[in-house]
């Protein structure tokens, strides 16, 4: 007699959740992302993610091996996005480099804020130091070089010498992902203004002049609207 067909591990539900809409493995980091950011991620067992999720705790192993590969996932979500959009504005050579700076800053800002979740705590875990967490590591550094090439282009940029630039840099970065401190100490400020203006501030970082800033934002928009 055959054996019977096998089955693939990890499909069970503990209990629906008919409101999500989400794929299982959606699920599982929607679960994780509020968890991690209410309960803490120390605090917070896969256990008590897959029953956020609405499954079984075995059914989890089926898309990810463990809580630091959840980690790993959600933290690689809030730069590569961010990342795509970097390299088009790099590659825009059409467009000044002040505009697709201030672009960048908006759009990585409005990323940022934009989720349920301030995902953006999760930077400060002392577990992101670890080995495991490279590729998030690696990738918010290509981020953070794209901040400094576009910098680099831009009239003020041009005049700075290496490490005026590498600190101007640093400033730049560190601007755009201080919104998540402030979004920490106010929940319910407004995204979209916020993005504008930590986009303004970075271009004021850079040394534009204020009268300029109006004819930068305006050209980014158009970058962004185009994107």
């Amino acid at each position: 007699m055959s054996p019977p067909p096998s089955r693939r591990v990890g499909r069970p539900r503990a209990q629906t959740r008919p409101t999500s809409g989400l794929e299982p493995r959606e699920e599982v980091l929607a679960a994780a992302a509020e968890l991690f950011t209410t309960g803490g991620y120390t605090a917070t067992s896969t256990r008590a993610v897959a029953e956020r999720a609405g499954l079984r705790q075995a059914s989890l192993y089926h898309w990810f091996a463990g809580k630091e590969e959840i980690l790993a996932t959600l933290l690689e979500g809030t730069v590569r996005p961010s990342l795509d959009i970097a390299q088009g504005l790099v590659a825009r050579a059409g467009a000044s480099p002040e505009a697709r700076l201030w672009a960048l800053c908006r759009s990585d800002v409005a990323l940022l804020c934009g989720g349920p979740h301030n995902l953006g705590e999760l930077y400060l875990l002392p577990e992101v130091r670890l080995e495991r967490f490279a590729e998030f590591h690696r990738v918010r550094d290509q981020l953070k070089s794209a901040y400094g090439e576009l910098l680099a282009a831009t009239g003020p940029g041009a005049a700075l010498g290496a490490a005026d630039l590498s600190c101007r840099t640093d400033l730049l970065f560190g601007l755009t992902e201080s919104v998540i401190l402030i979004r920490r100490a106010d929940p319910g400020r407004d995204a979209q203004a916020l993005a504008e203006a930590t986009a303004d501030a970075a271009l004021r970082v850079v040394g534009v002049e204020p009268q300029q800033l109006a004819r930068f934002a305006d050209e980014g928009r158009g970058l962004l609207a185009r994107a």
